[in-house]
C-alpha cells in the first residue's frame, strides 16, 4: 500500500470498499478494491484467487485490467484504473442524453469484449449496467469479475456451476429454473437486457423477486414450447412453479419508438433457448451496425466529469430533498386548502 496515497472514497460493495487512489511513482490515479478477508491465516480466499486469474488473462481495450495486488491489514487490495463513470450513470444522467450513436458505440464496446472474454474461456456471469465502467476517455470496460468462471470444455460442457449467478434483472430464464448445466449464452441473455435498457431508460424485466422475474419473462415472452425451448421442462425448478398461459408481446410492445434493426438485435439475445443467442462476433456483424446512424469514434465520445458518481449522487440527494420539502408544504397547506 506504501506504492499509493489514498484520495477518497469511491464506493462501498457487499465484500469491501473502493478508494480513489494515487500511484506515487508517477501520480496516475488509480481504484483500489479492498475486499474484505474474514480468516487471513487461512490463505488468500479462492474467490480472490479466480478473479486475479481471470484478470490476468484478458488483454483487451474493453476489458478492465489489473494493475497491481496485495494483502492489506485484514483484506486484499486489487488496484485497477479509475473509471470516473458507469453504464448505469450514463443512464441515468438527466442531464446527458444517450444517444442511439451512443448506445451503438457502447453496445459495440461491450461486444468487443464480451467476445474477448468468452473466446479466452471466460465468462462473466454478472453482467449489468453497473459493471459496465466509462474511462475518463469514454471508453466503456467490463468490469467487476467477482462472479467470473472458466468454460468447462471438458465433459462436452457438462461440468454443473451454481445457479445462484447473476443480477436478477439481467438472469437468463434457465438461471431462475435452477440450471447448474449453463453455458457462457448466460451473458448473452444480460447483454440483450443491457441494450434494451439502454433505449427504455429503466431495466427491460425488473422482477421485485426471482418468481416475479420468471413471471415478467413469461409474461413477456410468451410461455416457452418444447420446440422454443427444447428440455426446459427438465430444468430443476421447472415443475415447482406454474404461470398462467401467455402469448408473446411484440418488440413494438417491449421496445417502443426503437428502430426496426435494433429490436432485431434485442431479440437475438433474449430467447429462451440458449443455444440460438447470438454470439458476440456474429453481433457485431448485425445490420443494426450497419444502418444509420453511425456510432460515435472513439475520439470523439463523451467523457464523464471527473466526479460523475458523486455528481449523480448530490443531484439525487437534492431531488429527494425538494420533493419532501414540496410533500411537507403539500401536509402544511392541505388544511387551509
Amino acid at each position: 500500500m506504501e506504492k499509493y496515497s489514498v484520495m477518497g472514497r469511491i464506493g462501498e460493495g457487499a465484500h469491501g470498499s473502493v478508494l480513489l487512489g494515487r500511484r506515487k511513482s508517477d501520480d496516475k490515479e488509480v481504484a483500489l478494491k479492498k475486499i474484505l478477508v474474514k480468516k487471513l491465516e487461512d490463505g488468500i480466499p479462492t474467490a480472490i484467487i479466480r478473479e486475479i486469474k481471470t484478470m490476468q488473462v484478458l488483454h483487451n481495450p474493453y476489458v478492465m485490467r489489473l494493475l497491481d495486488h496485495f494483502p492489506k491489514g485484514t483484506g486484499f487490495v486489487l488496484v485497477f484504473d479509475y473509471m470516473p463513470s458507469g453504464l448505469w450513470e450514463m443512464i441515468h444522467d438527466d442531464k446527458s442524453a444517450l444517444t442511439e450513436p451512443l448506445i451503438k458505440s457502447y453496445m459495440k464496446m461491450l461486444l468487443k469484449g464480451l467476445d474477448h472474454m468468452h473466446k479466452n474461456g471466460i465468462m462473466h456471469r454478472d453482467l449489468k449496467p453497473a459493471n459496465l465502467l466509462v474511462g475518463s476517455d469514454g471508453i466503456l470496460k467490463i468490469g467487476d469479475f467477482g462472479q467470473a468462471r472458466t468454460i468447462w470444455k471438458e465433459k462436452n460442457g457438462k461440468r454443473p456451476y451454481t445457479q445462484q449467478v447473476a443480477t436478477r434483472w439481467y438472469r437468463a430464464p434457465e438461471l431462475l429454473y435452477g440450471a447448474r448445466l449453463y453455458t457462457e449464452a448466460i451473458d448473452l441473455w444480460a447483454v440483450g437486457c443491457i441494450f434494451a435498457e439502454m433505449f427504455l431508460k429503466r431495466p427491460l424485466f425488473p422482477g421485485e423477486t426471482d418468481i416475479d422475474q420468471l413471471a415478467l419473462v413469461i409474461k413477456n415472452l410468451g410461455t416457452p414450447t418444447e420446440e422454443i425451448w427444447p428440455g426446459h421442462a427438465q430444468l430443476p425448478d421447472f415443475n415447482k412453479i406454474s404461470f398462467a398461459p401467455s402469448k408473446p408481446k411484440s418488440w413494438d410492445v417491449l421496445l417502443p419508438g426503437v428502430p426496426a434493426s435494433a429490436q432485431n438485435l434485442a431479440r437475438e439475445f433474449v430467447k429462451y433457448d440458449s443455444a440460438r443467442r447470438m454470439r458476440p462476433q456474429e453481433a457485431l456483424n448485425h445490420k443494426y451496425f450497419f444502418s444509420p446512424p453511425k456510432e460515435i469514434p472513439e475520439h470523439d465520445l463523451p467523457v464523464p466529469h471527473h466526479d460523475h458518481r458523486a455528481e449523480l449522487k448530490t443531484r439525487d440527494h437534492d431531488k429527494e430533498e425538494h420533493l419532501f420539502a414540496f410533500q411537507d408544504l403539500r401536509l402544511f397547506l392541505d388544511p387551509v386548502l
